[in-house]
């Protein structure tokens, strides 16, 4: 009891100075993921509660907010200016995956190939949740902003196959389970995207003419896009798709159809979207962050920030070489790649099949890595946006790096 009325007032709390806080070194995961873990440390929150909690409140907020994010990209907007975040997610995904499982591979050389591929593709996602400084700081042009929330509104949807098809192909080489987990799989890959695009596309269709008959309003909007978001992951769970890449492809498709109409998708994610996020973060903290750390060796350490500071932006900034990016855009994407919920949840959703001793250290570097990207991201994204925007604007003092009011929203946000 003590440790909900806690969670409730430090909630409030901060709430009332977000505004202000979002200046400063101090970020909502940041502050939630240390409470949850000084309340499960001093006794205030069980571990074992926090822990069965974690699993249905990130599997919702991940749903709902890959849903979400999908369907806030403005597919015709991207098109005019497509470059940087395309090159990011088709080259620079990839080869923060190959990068890092040369990492893990070397850190790590006990582990089989398919298990490095496997972190790295977990550590491959990224969370604008994190940074949030980044993309909503005024100082920090517009074209750079519809970049990185491009970027980390699809990375965790295409990281999500990487991640599926080599903890298969592990628990192949660890199990030797035969040829069943390659036709799960590909069963995962194929149906979840089919029945995804199904229920988005036949969900718009649907919604648009509900809307031209005035058969529904704002009011009732809301449940009818989370309700939608759940019969993409149920339906492609019920029939052996994967449910999360299905969520994902339904918002792609259903925001493709009702483009901007739909005020409750910015407006949830940016309300009640915040708040989900936000217990996921403490649950987190108060579940496994502890234990994690007290798993923490130099090993891991050392990938943890080989990832953080060598793989990605090594990646962005080869997958962005031959375009119009600066240098310093190039360093400045790589560095605000931040490691969040996508990442520990994947870990979480992958260690059951796998090997117990292999799969605890899977899982603990995968935590251990979102706790020290909260750090290190939420410490440097206010004053490092502010110095790249001051710079940026003074090297191409143009319209299309103009700065926006912070008020303002770019033509595709993520604010989770």
């Amino acid at each position: 009891m003590t440790g909900l009325l806690l969670i409730c007032f430090a909630t409030a709390a901060y709430c009332l100075v977000a505004q202000k806080l979002s200046s400063t070194v101090l970020t909502a995961p940041m502050i939630f993921i240390a409470l949850g873990a000084v309340l499960s440390s001093s006794g205030l929150m069980s571990q074992e509660a926090s822990e069965t909690l974690l699993h249905p409140v990130a599997e919702i907020a991940l749903i709902i907010l890959l849903f979400l994010d999908a369907a806030q990209i403005d597919l015709s907007a991207l098109r005019i200016r497509h470059t940087w975040p395309v090159r990011m997610l088709t080259i620079g995904l990839p080869l923060s995956i190959a990068f890092g499982t040369v990492a893990a591979m070397v850190l790590f050389p006990e582990w089989p190939i398919v298990a490095a591929a496997l972190i790295a593709s977990i550590l491959a996602a990224t969370d604008a949740a994190l940074g949030q400084a980044v993309v909503t700081h005024p100082d920090v042009p517009m074209r750079p902003r519809r970049a990185l929330t491009v970027e980390s509104g699809l990375n965790d949807g295409l990281a999500l196959p990487a991640v599926l098809l080599f903890a298969s192909l592990t628990v192949v080489h660890t199990e030797q389970a035969g040829t069943d987990w390659i036709i799960f799989v590909a069963m995962q890959l194929l149906l979840g995207p089919l029945t995804g695009g199904a229920v988005g596309a036949i969900g718009g269709s649907v919604f648009l003419r509900a809307k031209a008959a005035n058969l529904t309003t704002d009011l009732y909007e809301g449940p009818g896009v989370l309700a939608l978001a759940g019969v993409a992951y149920l339906g492609a769970t019920l029939v052996g798709g994967n449910g999360f890449i299905s969520a994902f492809i339904a918002g792609l498709s259903f925001g493709g159809l009702v483009k901007g109409r739909c005020k409750f998708i910015f407006e949830f994610t940016e309300g009640e979207g915040q708040l989900l996020s936000w217990s996921a973060f403490l649950l987190l903290g108060a579940a496994m962050v502890p234990e994690a750390i007290s798993y923490l060796t130099w090993q891991m350490l050392a990938f943890i920030l080989l990832s953080l500071f060598v793989v990605r932006p090594l990646a962005i900034y080869l997958s962005l070489v031959g375009t119009d990016a600066s240098p310093t855009t190039r360093v400045f994407f790589g560095w605000f790649g931040p490691r969040g919920l996508a990442s520990a949840l994947f870990a979480l959703l992958v260690v059951d099949q796998i090997a117990d001793d292999l799969a605890d250290q899977i899982l603990y570097t995968a935590i251990n890595a979102v706790s020290i990207s909260a750090l290190l991201h939420g410490v440097t994204a206010a004053p490092l946006a502010r110095r790249y925007g001051r710079k940026t604007s003074r090297m191409h003092p143009c319209p299309e790096t103009q700065k926006i009011d912070g008020s303002a929203r770019p033509v595709i946000t993520r604010t989770t």
